[in-house]
């Protein structure tokens, strides 16, 4: 019997983010417009968001964060509890694994967001599950290549995802592959995982310090 196979979207933010005014319902509404079956809601610094939208569609939403530290920014999958933002990465990464998260690092060779030291990534890697070597937000993609030789060199899971901070952008990096339901099931699956997708143009950051801007007036 052949695994039926879905498409996952591991990235993207809500209003619950503070550059970002996508609202939950019209993000699942999306979801079914471009056939996303999975899709992680990993706002900056909180699980919020994730948590309602799981009570909307629970077979859809991964209950996900996106976590800065000083150097980088960490996401966890299957979460059950939020981390405050600006810990060390060390301290996110052993917070994320005593709650059983898939770990990823988002974006890690972006220079505009990501300031990793060897020495934080070495001692990062016995804790990630994979790495993100395709962000659809980056400005170009010598950094996601940067990002698949380094998971590729270090024996880490190839994840990808569109970092939508806005509707249009949703599912424009991807995965295709094997059903999961929780943290273990997507460690297996992942490795099976197809990566597709394009980048993000300008207008969609603009759209993103926009938001910014009218949430601080609001």
């Amino acid at each position: 019997m052949t695994q039926s196979l879905i498409r996952a979207e591991f990235h993207c933010h809500t209003v619950y983010s503070p550059d970002s005014l996508v609202s939950l319902t019209a993000l699942m509404k999306t979801c079914d417009e471009r056939g996303i079956d999975k899709i992680a809601i990993t706002d900056h610094g909180s699980i919020k968001g994730a948590l309602k939208a799981q009570k909307m569609v629970p077979e859809r939403v991964i209950v996900s964060e996106e976590i800065a530290t000083p150097e980088g920014e960490l996401l966890g999958y299957f979460m059950n509890e939020e981390i405050p933002q600006g810990l060390p990465a060390l301290e996110v990464a052993r917070r994320l694994r005593g709650q059983g998260a898939f770990i990823s690092i988002a974006h890690p060779f972006d220079p505009r967001r990501s300031w990793w030291t060897p020495k934080t990534l070495d001692a990062l890697l016995p804790f990630l599950d994979g790495v993100e070597v395709y962000n659809a937000r980056c400005l170009r993609q010598e950094y996601n290549q940067a990002a698949y030789r380094f998971a590729v060199e270090h024996g880490k899971t190839l994840m990808a995802g569109s970092d939508a901070h806005t509707l249009r952008e949703l599912g424009r990096a991807s995965m295709t592959m094997p059903f999961f339901e929780d943290a273990e099931g997507l460690r297996a699956a992942a490795h099976e995982g197809v990566i597709s997708g394009e980048l993000s143009g300008l207008y969609d950051r603009m759209v993103s310090a926009f938001a910014k801007v009218a949430k601080k007036f609001n």
